[in-house]
Protein backbone atom coordinates (compact mmCIF):
# COMPACT_ATOMS: atom_id res chain seq x y z
CA UNK A 1 0.00 0.00 0.00
CA UNK A 2 1.38 3.80 -0.95
CA UNK A 3 1.63 5.61 1.83
CA UNK A 4 2.77 9.40 2.49
CA UNK A 5 3.75 12.02 4.82
CA UNK A 6 4.35 15.89 4.33
CA UNK A 7 7.98 17.25 5.85
CA UNK A 8 7.09 21.09 6.35
CA UNK A 9 8.78 23.62 6.01
CA UNK A 10 11.56 21.51 4.26
CA UNK A 11 14.61 23.71 3.16
CA UNK A 12 16.53 22.68 -0.04
CA UNK A 13 20.42 23.69 -1.02
CA UNK A 14 19.47 26.74 -2.35
CA UNK A 15 17.68 28.16 0.34
CA UNK A 16 13.79 27.85 -0.89
CA UNK A 17 11.66 26.11 1.96
CA UNK A 18 8.75 24.06 0.44
CA UNK A 19 6.36 21.52 1.88
CA UNK A 20 7.80 17.83 1.05
CA UNK A 21 5.26 14.85 -0.17
CA UNK A 22 7.46 11.71 0.34
CA UNK A 23 5.45 8.43 -0.75
CA UNK A 24 6.58 5.02 0.55
CA UNK A 25 5.75 1.66 0.54
CA UNK A 26 6.46 -1.40 3.78
CA UNK A 27 6.68 -5.02 2.99
CA UNK A 28 7.88 -7.88 4.99
CA UNK A 29 7.67 -7.82 8.81
CA UNK A 30 6.84 -4.68 11.34
CA UNK A 31 9.30 -2.31 11.44
CA UNK A 32 8.94 -2.08 15.65
CA UNK A 33 10.39 -5.75 15.70
CA UNK A 34 12.72 -6.69 12.69
CA UNK A 35 15.28 -5.12 11.24
CA UNK A 36 14.68 -2.39 8.45
CA UNK A 37 16.63 -2.51 4.89
CA UNK A 38 15.93 0.58 3.27
CA UNK A 39 15.77 0.14 -0.95
CA UNK A 40 16.46 3.22 -2.83
CA UNK A 41 15.08 2.99 -6.38
CA UNK A 42 17.05 3.99 -9.80
CA UNK A 43 15.79 6.75 -12.24
CA UNK A 44 12.68 5.74 -13.60
CA UNK A 45 11.76 2.85 -10.65
CA UNK A 46 9.69 3.34 -7.91
CA UNK A 47 8.64 1.95 -4.43
CA UNK A 48 7.47 -1.19 -5.78
CA UNK A 49 10.06 -3.43 -4.84
CA UNK A 50 8.33 -6.97 -4.52
CA UNK A 51 5.17 -8.63 -5.66
CA UNK A 52 3.59 -9.05 -9.13
CA UNK A 53 4.71 -5.62 -10.14
CA UNK A 54 8.05 -5.74 -8.58
CA UNK A 55 11.17 -4.42 -10.09
CA UNK A 56 13.59 -6.28 -7.80
CA UNK A 57 10.96 -9.42 -7.42
CA UNK A 58 13.83 -11.80 -7.33
CA UNK A 59 16.15 -10.36 -4.93
CA UNK A 60 13.37 -9.06 -2.30
CA UNK A 61 10.69 -11.65 -1.27
CA UNK A 62 9.73 -14.70 1.00
CA UNK A 63 12.70 -16.84 1.19
CA UNK A 64 14.66 -14.73 -1.33
CA UNK A 65 18.18 -12.94 -0.81
CA UNK A 66 16.57 -10.02 1.37
CA UNK A 67 13.81 -12.05 3.16
CA UNK A 68 10.20 -10.14 3.89
CA UNK A 69 9.54 -13.19 6.28
CA UNK A 70 12.73 -11.88 8.57
CA UNK A 71 13.01 -8.36 7.30
CA UNK A 72 11.02 -4.76 7.22
CA UNK A 73 11.76 -3.77 3.89
CA UNK A 74 11.26 0.19 3.62
CA UNK A 75 11.16 1.50 -0.06
CA UNK A 76 10.65 5.31 -0.54
CA UNK A 77 9.93 7.06 -3.83
CA UNK A 78 12.14 10.08 -4.68
CA UNK A 79 10.03 13.16 -4.40
CA UNK A 80 8.66 14.43 -7.22
CA UNK A 81 9.21 10.93 -9.42
CA UNK A 82 5.04 11.68 -9.97
CA UNK A 83 5.05 7.27 -8.78
CA UNK A 84 1.60 8.90 -6.23
CA UNK A 85 0.05 10.13 -10.01
CA UNK A 86 -0.38 13.90 -7.90
CA UNK A 87 0.99 16.31 -10.76
CA UNK A 88 1.10 18.69 -7.64
CA UNK A 89 4.03 17.14 -6.01
CA UNK A 90 6.08 17.06 -8.83
CA UNK A 91 8.89 19.31 -7.99
CA UNK A 92 9.66 22.44 -10.85
CA UNK A 93 12.30 23.89 -9.28
CA UNK A 94 14.23 20.91 -9.43
CA UNK A 95 17.14 22.44 -10.29
CA UNK A 96 17.53 24.04 -6.83
CA UNK A 97 17.79 20.58 -5.29
CA UNK A 98 20.79 17.83 -4.64
CA UNK A 99 21.05 14.43 -3.86
CA UNK A 100 22.29 15.19 -0.50
CA UNK A 101 18.86 16.94 -0.24
CA UNK A 102 17.15 13.69 -0.65
CA UNK A 103 19.09 11.86 1.54
CA UNK A 104 18.44 15.13 3.73
CA UNK A 105 14.71 14.07 3.05
CA UNK A 106 15.17 10.37 3.64
CA UNK A 107 16.54 11.13 7.24
CA UNK A 108 13.89 12.86 8.38
CA UNK A 109 11.27 10.44 6.79
CA UNK A 110 13.04 8.03 9.07
CA UNK A 111 12.53 10.14 12.05
CA UNK A 112 9.28 10.86 11.96
CA UNK A 113 8.46 6.78 11.34
CA UNK A 114 10.81 6.73 14.29
CA UNK A 115 13.36 4.58 13.07
CA UNK A 116 16.60 5.31 14.00
CA UNK A 117 18.76 2.18 13.14
CA UNK A 118 18.80 0.33 9.63
CA UNK A 119 19.98 -3.11 9.08
CA UNK A 120 20.66 -2.07 5.41
CA UNK A 121 20.63 0.72 2.78
CA UNK A 122 20.56 -0.96 -0.71
CA UNK A 123 20.49 0.58 -3.80
CA UNK A 124 21.30 0.55 -7.96
CA UNK A 125 22.45 2.98 -9.93
CA UNK A 126 21.33 6.44 -8.54
CA UNK A 127 19.64 4.51 -5.51
CA UNK A 128 22.70 3.20 -4.84
CA UNK A 129 24.04 7.15 -4.82
CA UNK A 130 21.55 7.77 -2.52
CA UNK A 131 22.56 4.86 -0.01
CA UNK A 132 26.59 6.84 -0.18
CA UNK A 133 24.72 10.11 0.38
CA UNK A 134 22.60 8.86 3.25
CA UNK A 135 25.35 7.16 5.42
CA UNK A 136 27.72 10.33 4.24
CA UNK A 137 24.95 12.37 5.82
CA UNK A 138 24.41 9.87 8.92
CA UNK A 139 27.46 8.10 9.68
CA UNK A 140 25.79 5.85 12.46
CA UNK A 141 22.58 4.96 10.76
CA UNK A 142 23.02 1.98 9.26
CA UNK A 143 24.85 -1.75 9.74
CA UNK A 144 25.28 -2.27 6.36
CA UNK A 145 25.72 -0.01 2.97
CA UNK A 146 25.12 -1.67 -0.31
CA UNK A 147 25.69 0.83 -3.95
CA UNK A 148 25.06 -1.08 -7.01
CA UNK A 149 26.49 -0.07 -10.31
CA UNK A 150 27.18 3.86 -8.93
CA UNK A 151 29.46 5.77 -7.57
CA UNK A 152 29.64 8.28 -4.71
CA UNK A 153 30.82 11.21 -7.04
CA UNK A 154 29.37 12.36 -10.13
CA UNK A 155 32.41 11.72 -12.77
CA UNK A 156 33.03 13.68 -15.88
CA UNK A 157 31.12 10.94 -18.07
CA UNK A 158 28.11 10.99 -16.07
CA UNK A 159 27.72 15.00 -16.02
CA UNK A 160 28.55 15.00 -19.96
CA UNK A 161 25.67 11.83 -20.48
CA UNK A 162 23.22 13.69 -18.01
CA UNK A 163 24.22 16.88 -20.37
CA UNK A 164 23.16 14.99 -23.65
CA UNK A 165 19.97 13.59 -21.78
CA UNK A 166 19.15 17.05 -20.72
CA UNK A 167 19.49 18.47 -23.80
CA UNK A 168 17.14 16.20 -25.35
CA UNK A 169 14.43 16.87 -22.73
CA UNK A 170 14.39 20.35 -23.26
CA UNK A 171 14.18 20.30 -26.83
CA UNK A 172 12.82 17.15 -28.51
CA UNK A 173 9.16 17.47 -29.33
CA UNK A 174 9.09 13.61 -27.99
CA UNK A 175 11.34 14.48 -24.63
CA UNK A 176 10.49 11.27 -22.69
CA UNK A 177 10.60 9.06 -25.34
CA UNK A 178 13.76 10.31 -27.02
CA UNK A 179 15.30 10.82 -23.72
CA UNK A 180 14.96 6.94 -22.87
CA UNK A 181 16.01 5.64 -26.02
CA UNK A 182 19.23 7.66 -25.71
CA UNK A 183 19.96 6.17 -22.09
CA UNK A 184 18.83 2.72 -23.05
CA UNK A 185 22.26 3.17 -25.14
CA UNK A 186 24.53 3.43 -22.38
CA UNK A 187 22.74 1.30 -19.78
CA UNK A 188 23.56 -1.53 -22.26
CA UNK A 189 27.03 -2.79 -24.31
CA UNK A 190 27.34 -2.80 -27.67
CA UNK A 191 28.00 -6.74 -27.29
CA UNK A 192 24.58 -7.07 -25.27
CA UNK A 193 22.88 -5.40 -28.21
CA UNK A 194 25.03 -7.97 -30.69
CA UNK A 195 23.93 -10.76 -28.91
CA UNK A 196 20.48 -10.13 -28.45
CA UNK A 197 19.38 -8.82 -32.53
CA UNK A 198 22.44 -9.59 -34.34
CA UNK A 199 21.60 -7.22 -36.92
CA UNK A 200 18.06 -9.15 -37.45
CA UNK A 201 14.87 -7.27 -38.81
CA UNK A 202 11.44 -6.87 -37.75
CA UNK A 203 8.91 -9.24 -39.55
CA UNK A 204 6.42 -6.80 -39.80
CA UNK A 205 7.98 -3.16 -39.63
CA UNK A 206 10.66 -1.94 -42.24
CA UNK A 207 13.93 -1.94 -39.61
CA UNK A 208 16.38 -3.38 -37.69
CA UNK A 209 15.06 -4.93 -34.20
CA UNK A 210 17.39 -3.20 -31.92
CA UNK A 211 15.46 0.19 -33.19
CA UNK A 212 12.07 -1.67 -32.92
CA UNK A 213 13.72 -2.55 -29.23
CA UNK A 214 14.56 0.98 -28.35
CA UNK A 215 10.86 2.53 -29.53
CA UNK A 216 9.36 -0.02 -27.40
CA UNK A 217 11.54 1.57 -24.48
CA UNK A 218 10.58 4.54 -25.32
CA UNK A 219 6.81 4.60 -25.57
CA UNK A 220 6.82 2.45 -22.54
CA UNK A 221 8.63 5.02 -20.64
CA UNK A 222 6.21 7.95 -22.26
CA UNK A 223 3.27 6.08 -21.46
CA UNK A 224 4.33 6.00 -17.63
CA UNK A 225 6.49 8.60 -16.74
CA UNK A 226 6.19 12.74 -16.09
CA UNK A 227 8.99 15.07 -17.68
CA UNK A 228 9.16 16.58 -14.77
CA UNK A 229 10.21 13.80 -13.12
CA UNK A 230 12.26 12.60 -16.04
CA UNK A 231 14.12 15.91 -15.43
CA UNK A 232 14.54 16.08 -11.94
CA UNK A 233 16.09 12.77 -11.80
CA UNK A 234 18.51 13.73 -14.36
CA UNK A 235 19.25 16.64 -12.99
CA UNK A 236 19.76 14.94 -9.18
CA UNK A 237 22.54 12.59 -11.03
CA UNK A 238 24.73 15.43 -11.57
CA UNK A 239 24.49 16.31 -8.02
CA UNK A 240 26.51 13.50 -6.72
CA UNK A 241 29.02 14.15 -4.56
CA UNK A 242 29.30 12.96 -0.66
CA UNK A 243 32.15 15.27 -0.56
CA UNK A 244 29.53 17.99 -0.62
CA UNK A 245 31.62 20.15 -3.11
CA UNK A 246 35.33 19.37 -1.53
CA UNK A 247 36.88 16.53 -3.79
CA UNK A 248 37.90 14.84 -0.50
CA UNK A 249 35.54 11.62 -1.23
CA UNK A 250 37.25 9.67 0.93
CA UNK A 251 37.47 11.81 4.11
CA UNK A 252 34.03 11.58 3.82
CA UNK A 253 33.30 7.98 3.66
CA UNK A 254 35.84 7.05 5.74
CA UNK A 255 33.31 8.51 8.35
CA UNK A 256 31.23 5.85 7.50
CA UNK A 257 30.74 3.07 10.62
CA UNK A 258 28.66 0.56 8.68
CA UNK A 259 30.01 -2.04 6.58
CA UNK A 260 30.84 -0.67 2.83
CA UNK A 261 29.89 -3.49 0.25
CA UNK A 262 30.39 -2.12 -2.94
CA UNK A 263 28.93 -4.20 -5.82
CA UNK A 264 29.76 -3.18 -9.39
CA UNK A 265 29.59 -4.17 -13.05
CA UNK A 266 32.70 -5.23 -15.22
CA UNK A 267 30.93 -3.76 -18.52
CA UNK A 268 29.09 -0.95 -16.85
CA UNK A 269 29.88 1.76 -19.08
CA UNK A 270 28.27 4.58 -17.12
CA UNK A 271 29.03 4.38 -13.75
CA UNK A 272 32.68 2.55 -14.51
CA UNK A 273 33.99 -0.54 -12.78
CA UNK A 274 37.31 1.05 -12.88
CA UNK A 275 36.28 3.92 -10.37
CA UNK A 276 34.84 1.70 -7.66
CA UNK A 277 37.65 -0.60 -7.67
CA UNK A 278 39.63 2.46 -7.15
CA UNK A 279 37.07 3.67 -4.33
CA UNK A 280 37.58 -0.17 -3.20
CA UNK A 281 41.86 -0.18 -3.02
CA UNK A 282 41.86 4.04 -1.45
CA UNK A 283 38.69 3.63 1.25
CA UNK A 284 40.55 -0.16 2.30
CA UNK A 285 43.53 1.73 3.29
CA UNK A 286 41.74 4.23 6.33
CA UNK A 287 38.72 1.60 6.70
CA UNK A 288 38.83 -2.32 7.28
CA UNK A 289 35.31 -2.67 6.63
CA UNK A 290 35.33 -2.35 3.08
CA UNK A 291 34.28 -5.18 0.43
CA UNK A 292 33.62 -5.24 -3.03
CA UNK A 293 31.69 -8.03 -5.07
CA UNK A 294 31.93 -7.91 -9.40
CA UNK A 295 28.96 -8.55 -11.01
CA UNK A 296 30.25 -10.31 -14.42
CA UNK A 297 27.79 -9.36 -17.45
CA UNK A 298 28.01 -8.35 -20.88
CA UNK A 299 25.02 -6.69 -20.30
CA UNK A 300 26.04 -3.28 -19.05
CA UNK A 301 24.93 -0.68 -16.35
CA UNK A 302 21.40 -2.72 -16.51
CA UNK A 303 23.17 -5.96 -15.23
CA UNK A 304 22.39 -5.26 -11.89
CA UNK A 305 18.78 -5.60 -12.34
CA UNK A 306 19.47 -8.68 -14.66
CA UNK A 307 22.24 -10.81 -13.24
CA UNK A 308 19.64 -11.69 -10.30
CA UNK A 309 21.60 -14.63 -9.38
CA UNK A 310 25.30 -13.20 -9.14
CA UNK A 311 24.02 -10.34 -7.09
CA UNK A 312 22.10 -12.71 -4.27
CA UNK A 313 25.20 -15.08 -4.42
CA UNK A 314 27.14 -11.68 -3.25
CA UNK A 315 24.53 -10.57 -1.14
CA UNK A 316 23.20 -13.72 0.78
CA UNK A 317 25.93 -13.46 3.09
CA UNK A 318 25.51 -9.86 3.66
CA UNK A 319 21.49 -10.62 4.58
CA UNK A 320 22.99 -14.52 6.32
CA UNK A 321 20.05 -15.47 3.64
CA UNK A 322 20.41 -19.76 4.43
CA UNK A 323 18.98 -20.52 1.23
CA UNK A 324 21.71 -22.26 -1.12
CA UNK A 325 21.29 -22.22 -4.22
CA UNK A 326 22.85 -25.25 -6.88
CA UNK A 327 23.97 -23.92 -10.29
CA UNK A 328 20.84 -25.46 -12.25
CA UNK A 329 18.01 -23.68 -10.62
CA UNK A 330 20.50 -20.38 -10.28
CA UNK A 331 20.72 -20.65 -14.15
CA UNK A 332 17.14 -21.41 -14.37
CA UNK A 333 16.37 -18.43 -12.65
CA UNK A 334 18.66 -16.03 -14.52
CA UNK A 335 17.12 -17.01 -18.00
CA UNK A 336 13.98 -16.10 -16.20
CA UNK A 337 14.84 -13.28 -15.16
CA UNK A 338 16.61 -12.05 -18.11
CA UNK A 339 13.50 -12.69 -20.36
CA UNK A 340 11.50 -10.33 -17.48
CA UNK A 341 14.07 -8.30 -17.23
CA UNK A 342 14.18 -7.50 -21.32
CA UNK A 343 10.91 -6.64 -21.49
CA UNK A 344 10.45 -3.90 -18.08
CA UNK A 345 13.58 -1.88 -17.38
CA UNK A 346 13.38 0.58 -15.31
CA UNK A 347 17.11 1.79 -15.76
Amino acid sequence: MLQELCLKDFKNSAGTVQDIYLSFQQFGQNPETAQVVLINHALTGNSQITGKLGWWTKIVGPQKCIDTEKFSILAFNIPGNGFNGKKEHLIENYKEFTLRDIARIQALALQQLKIKKLFAIIGGSIGGALAWELAALKPDLAENIIPIATDYKATDWVLANCKVQEQILNNSKEPVKDARMHAMTFYRTPQSLSKKFNRTKEDVKPCYKVEGWLQYHGDKLEERFQLASYKFMNHLLTTIDISKGSGNYLEAAKKIKGNIHIVTVNSDWFFLADENWDTYVNLSLVKNNVNIYEIRSIHGHDAFLIEASQLSRFLNPVFKTRTIENESSAVLEAKSFNKQANSQIWG
